[in-house]
């Protein structure tokens, strides 16, 4: 009984963490404002990109006791991402006590940008 018990446990911390990461992730809707579906896996992949940078930022902060640049986070070995999603490339801002990662483009369309701060929200520009 203890392990049907324990089993329901472990299923329904599951889903409540698979609720919560899948708030994070719709926070934007892929497909919204790209030009044509074919963007929307893009779009997907770079607020993903994100997602894992504000994460490598949350790690660095917590052994380090402050935020880091891009460069930083890589050769630290806290993330392995490239600097770019092509279109996109990222850029980090590190401020005092914060920071917010963007995702730029580099051609015509839209979104222009994205970003992500230690709130844990992806934004999008229109």
């Amino acid at each position: 009984m203890k392990g049907v018990f324990g089993f329901l446990g472990t299923v329904i911390t599951l889903a409540i963490g698979m609720y919560i990461y899948s708030l994070q992730v719709k926070a934007i809707d892929p497909a919204a404002g790209a030009s044509n579906g074919a963007e929307a896996p893009t779009i997907t992949g770079v607020k993903n990109d994100l997602i894992s940078i504000a994460n490598a930022e949350r790690g660095y902060m917590a052994s380090q006791g402050k935020y880091a640049s891009l460069e930083e986070l890589t050769s630290g070995n806290y993330l392995t991402i490239k600097g770019e999603r092509p279109p996109y490339v990222y850029d980090v801002e590190v401020l005092e006590g914060s920071f917010r990662a963007t995702a730029t483009r580099t051609t015509k369309g839209t979104p222009a940008q994205l970003w992500i701060t230690e709130t844990m929200q992806v934004q999008a520009s229109d």
